[in-house]
């Protein structure tokens, strides 16, 4: 199990496998600890993710250098996820108390009646390694607050990220076990779903993943929050300022080098206005520079595994053999690591994979449509519904089709992102359950009817 940085092809560390004995445990210490940490006030509870928070901030470079050398994200764009993290943990160290507070509920006179919400366990996160911080981070600030503990099941190329984000809680000066760690293959995840004391599940992957984590889990009766694949409609309608769109639009497709599940990645242009944004948008990828991420001028950096590299190459020569029209890129970069460049792909046939996959990687696919019924269609014409965009002159006409876009998350010239302050889920194949805001963090509490009356006067 290795850490190998994707732009010199170079072992950084070579990672233990955890047997056994060590996975048992760490999960007896996990629910030993779960049993005091539920007891912890919820304002001492607070109080350790603020900190954390300081910790993420006076660590941030140190953390974000690791993600770069680990995934291969460029340094900017590394650096900005720490602070995301720390904003996450800002925002539950405010709002965790108001969230989770008892609510009251009339029901007949005399009697007491209300809703708690309890923690129920040690709850295990499967991670991913497209954003090593802010995924965890995203889980652990709620359900830690909220009286669970984490145990964290990451990706094997970023364990280093792992045993930072350990250190983050540890700094912090949270109680020992609170938050641990998991080195195992993917292979072993069903058997720590299957445990007694794991008793909540959440993932971030593929749908793959989704299907076998929720069918070991629904087996064990056990909540689950899945956040998986997305092939997300960027819709642009024929009043949009095609300028400022295009520019938008190659940031939405290359972002974290294009591997992000909420990344635009089929981009649907009015015919009015189809040739004018292919040329500015092709334009705009071509001008993004592809080099080392710990360069702060690099804009899309090396692809994080050359497998993952070879099945994006893979999916666009298939796309191109079935009729497609290459328009920019679409070879991998005659260079050591794992580079492929900024790719678009027009005139792609319904059947071919850049049309019917999740492209995981700095290729677009552009599509011309005749109008906007036309642009919903193809929109929901895939198995995910994870985010959707529309981009137009008229924000209200923009939200009148959120509500014909099959997704989690509709945004109107706005890219499509995770924000604490609103729910993140995705539909269809996209997942199900919700993260962030006072939603998310209901997600792996037990919902608790309290109901009280005096007692019953003798007759």
């Amino acid at each position: 199990m290795k850490s190998i940085n994707p732009a010199t092809e170079e072992v950084i560390e070579t990672h233990e496998e955890h047997d056994e004995a060590t996975v048992d445990a760490r999960l007896d210490a996990a629910w030993d600890r779960f049993e005091s940490w539920r007891k912890t006030p919820m304002s001492r509870r607070e109080k350790l993710l603020s900190s954390a928070a300081d910790v993420l901030r006076e660590h941030s470079e140190e953390y974000a250098s690791l993600m770069t050398e680990e995934m291969g994200k460029p340094v900017e764009q590394a650096v900005s996820e720490v602070e995301k993290c720390a904003w996450v943990c800002d925002y539950y160290a405010e709002h965790a108390s108001e969230f989770l507070q008892d609510e009251h509920i009339g029901t007949v006179p005399g009697s007491k009646t209300y809703v708690s919400y309890e923690p129920i366990g040690p709850v295990l996160a499967v991670m991913p390694w497209n954003f090593p911080f802010w995924q965890v981070f995203r889980f652990a600030a709620p359900h830690i607050t909220a009286g669970n503990v984490a145990v964290l099941k990451h990706a094997p190329n970023v364990f280093g990220c792992a045993d930072a984000i350990a250190s983050v809680f540890e700094r912090a000066g949270y109680p020992d076990d609170v938050f641990t760690s998991l080195q195992i293959p993917a292979e072993r995840v069903a058997g720590v779903i299957e445990d007694d004391r794991v008793r909540g599940v959440s993932l971030t992957g593929s749908t793959r993943a989704g299907r076998a984590v929720a069918e070991t889990s629904g087996r064990e009766l056990k909540p689950t929050v899945l956040e998986l694949g997305g092939s997300d409609p960027f819709v642009v309608l024929d009043d949009a300022p095609l300028e400022a769109t295009a520019a938008r639009a190659a940031r939405a497709r290359t972002q974290n080098n294009g591997q992000s599940c909420i990344a635009a990645k089929r981009f649907l242009v009015h015919e009015a206005v189809y040739d004018e944004f292919v040329e500015r948008f092709t334009e705009e990828m071509r001008s993004l520079t592809v080099g080392d991420p710990t360069d702060p001028e690099t804009d899309v950096g090396p692809q994080a595994r050359a497998d993952l590299m070879e099945t994006l190459h893979e999916q666009v020569t298939a796309s191109v053999e079935a009729g497609a029209t290459l328009r920019l890129g679409g070879e991998p970069l005659d260079r050591p690591g794992h580079y492929y460049p900024p790719t678009v792909l027009t005139d792609v046939p319904e059947d071919a994979p850049a049309r019917t996959e999740e492209l995981f990687g700095p290729v677009a696919t552009v599509v011309e449509v005749e109008d906007e019924a036309e642009a919903v269609r193809v929109a929901n014409d895939t198995p995910y519904g994870l985010g959707a965009s529309v981009w137009t002159a008229d924000a209200e006409r923009g939200e009148g089709l959120t509500t014909k876009l099959t997704a989690g998350n509709v945004a109107v010239n706005h890219v499509v992102a995770s924000d604490p302050r609103v729910p993140f889920s995705g539909t269809k194949d996209s997942g199900y359950g919700t993260e962030l805001s006072r939603h998310g963090i209901r997600e792996f509490v037990n919902t608790k009817t309290v109901w009280v009356e005096d007692v019953p006067a003798d007759e």
